[in-house]
């Protein structure tokens, strides 16, 4: 049986989400924290770290991981994951890059990048909860539909709007490679615990279809029903076609 939160406001929203990720740390303080970067999750990061030192939170121990990067661009650049990750937490937090895992934007030799990835996730024991924000399309991180389940840590596609706003915004030519490394499907569904995050009318569709349609690639966050704590938390407006349903 799923475990769905609906909250009533935006507010409400952001404060479920943070509560669940200073929880964890209460109970595991050298957690490892997965994070995803978007529309969605900037607000939750910024109540985070107001109630982190609101509330005085030991995370001195806790180790942030990204969820996936953009490849291609520089780590400066304000659509990078790097980039938002820092501005929204972990820097007012004063987390420095020893307590942050993150793909990098650039390398040389990408397999060499993903094993040390892994390797580096492996040896802080794995992620105990990963936050996920949930595309339209129902990609997580960079696994767009179509991707198959068995997918490990690697590179994954763009999708054509991110792409072109990214291309204009940093003046890349089309023959520049753009693309996304990302956490892939295995190495989401082994987070211990994932909280599957969604809010706005825009994502009422693929709410209902996550939750009441069949798992299969098309829909890459369809595979989320199989974890065994997998919670998701709505606000009304994404939960109301689902909400409906059930009626």
């Amino acid at each position: 049986m799923f475990q769905i939160t609906i909250a009533n406001s935006k507010t409400e929203f952001c404060q479920e989400a943070a509560e669940r990720i200073i929880k964890q740390i209460l109970q595991k303080p050298d957690s490892v924290i997965g994070l995803s970067t978007g529309r969605t999750t900037g607000d939750i990061h910024r109540v985070l770290a107001t109630l982190l030192k609101e509330r005085n939170v030991d995370y001195s121990k806790v180790t942030f991981v990204a969820v996936d990067e953009v490849v291609g661009v520089d780590r400066d650049y304000s659509g990078a994951c790097y980039k938002m990750i820092r501005t929204e937490l972990l820097d007012s937090l004063g987390v420095n890059d020893d307590h942050f895992l993150i793909f990098p934007t650039r390398s040389e030799n990408w397999d060499d990048t993903f094993a040390i990835f892994t390797k580096q996730v492996a040896e802080k024991g794995g992620i105990d909860l990963l936050t996920l924000g949930l595309g339209e399309n129902g990609h997580l991180g960079f696994n767009q539909p179509g991707t198959p389940f068995e997918k490990r840590n690697g590179l994954g596609d763009m999708y054509p709007e991110l792409e072109e706003r990214i291309r204009k915004e940093t003046n890349m030519a089309a023959t520049d490679f753009l693309g996304g490394a990302t956490l892939g499907i295995v190495d989401i569904m082994h987070a211990r615990q994932i909280l599957l995050v969604a809010n706005g009318k825009n994502k009422a569709e693929v709410v209902k279809r996550i939750l009441t349609g069949p798992i299969c690639t098309a829909c890459p966050a369809s595979i989320l029903q199989l974890h065994p704590a997998c919670e998701y938390l709505l606000d009304s407006e994404s939960a109301a076609l689902y909400s409906t349903q059930k009626l």
